[in-house]
């Protein structure tokens, strides 16, 4: 892996990890009273105890109170931490909008990623084909020296500028650039428009014309028609053999889970939901599928989570495809449901567990390769992908 997609991961991760953190909602005084019948003079309230000391912090504490809006959200964090429970969570207004961005597989944009190779150094542009960025002229490794006149500097962190340049669809930005290769800057226009962020990517494997590669990154609303689209884009290319990997891959929405998985499973159960209280719930493949025969193995790691050990749990368990791994699978398999509050943000609340067709528990326990794959200190230095390269043996030796 070069330092520049090693940046460019590691930006995702911490937008990932941002989106999942334990911030806040929406928690204010006004609403405490109004929900529970009290005030911050309520001594004889299960909350008095709690106003008593803040009374007291505000009376006494020298340095800067936080406003009432951090107060109320640092509360709901505290209150969260009691439950034990690292998938109950609460997310402040800007990270539910990048959320809902994520899972609808759109947002409001130019099409084009940002990252920094070098730690201070500059921020480097990618544009994402077909997309308002590469129409107006921004270029591969395009540095960008400024936003609609605001400098880039060191001191702003990639996410910040990315915030800048998003903005409603129709609307404008300029980007100031510097070509690859060239020394003086050039101002390009460039009218926001809705951006599709890709969820797939998919190739005929260089060294094995044969075999079909689908790298799907998260589940999102558009992700079904993309890996169908895949797939029938591979078998036209003359791909006997597929390979879809979930290394990496963090979930997204249960429906495009189920459905991806019915792309190679024809009737039968995909996934086996319990809820406290609640009869189980089956979800089923149904008879419609694009690729029920041929031969497919799943790439998974520690980051294969959530929806994707859906997918991944189903295919092994229906004996569909083979798990190739260098470990197990991250181990979430809990579902929340995702509560919209009043000021844009939002709380996310456990509310049942998933398992696989043969009843395997995926929360806390992950899955576990059918063939497990050690990378030596030779295959890092050489950036040799060994899981890559076993699944493609084992296509190949069927």
């Amino acid at each position: 892996m070069t330092d520049k997609m090693r940046n460019i991961v590691t930006t995702a991760l911490l937008i990932l990890l941002a989106l999942s953190a334990f911030t806040a909602g929406y928690f204010s005084n006004d609403f405490v009273e109004q929900r529970f019948g009290i005030g911050s003079s309520t001594g004889d309230s299960e909350f008095g105890l709690f106003w008593e000391a803040w009374g007291l912090i505000d009376a006494n504490y020298l340095g800067d109170l936080p406003t009432s809006t951090q107060l109320s959200y640092g509360a709901i964090r505290g209150a969260l931490q009691l439950l034990g429970d690292p998938y109950t969570v609460f997310i402040e207004p800007p990270e539910r909008a990048e959320e809902q961005d994520l899972l609808r597989g759109s947002f409001g944009g130019i099409g084009a990623t940002l990252s920094r190779p070098e730690e201070d150094g500059p921020i480097i542009l990618e544009p994402i084909p077909g997309n308002p960025a590469e129409e107006a002229g921004i270029l591969s490794g395009d540095v960008l020296v400024a936003v609609d006149g605001t400098e880039i500097t060191p001191a702003l962190m990639v996410q910040e500028v990315a915030d800048l340049i998003r903005g409603e669809k129709g609307t404008a930005v300029i980007l100031t650039v510097i070509h690859d290769g060239q020394t003086e800057p050039e101002d390009i226009e460039i009218i926001r428009g809705d951006i599709l962020i890709p969820s797939v990517s998919s190739r005929i494997l260089d060294d094995a014309p044969d075999v079909g590669y689908i790298q799907l990154t998260r589940f999102s609303g558009e992700s079904t028609q993309e890996v169908a689209t895949a797939i029938e884009s591979l078998l036209s290319e003359g791909a006997e053999n597929l390979i879809l990997d979930l290394r990496g891959n963090g979930g997204g929405l249960l429906d495009a889970a189920v459905s991806i998985t019915d792309h190679f499973l024809s009737d039968g159960t995909v996934l086996i939901q319990q809820v406290k209280g609640q009869d189980e719930q089956f979800y089923n493949a149904s008879s419609q599928t694009i690729a029920e025969d041929i031969p497919l193995v799943v790439l998974i790691d520690g980051g294969t989570a959530s929806a994707s050990e859906i997918v991944a749990g189903a295919l092994q368990d229906r004996e569909r495809a083979q798990l190739v791994g260098s470990s197990g699978s991250f181990g979430k398999g809990s579902v929340q449901l995702v509560f919209d509050l009043s000021d844009g943000s939002s709380i996310h609340v456990t509310s049942s567990r998933w398992f696989t067709p043969n009843r395997n528990q995926i929360d806390q326990m992950g899955l576990t390769p059918d063939v497990l794959v050690e990378f030596t200190q030779e295959d890092l230095d050489n950036f040799r992908d060994v899981v890559l390269i076993e699944a493609v043996r084992l296509l190949q030796d069927e």
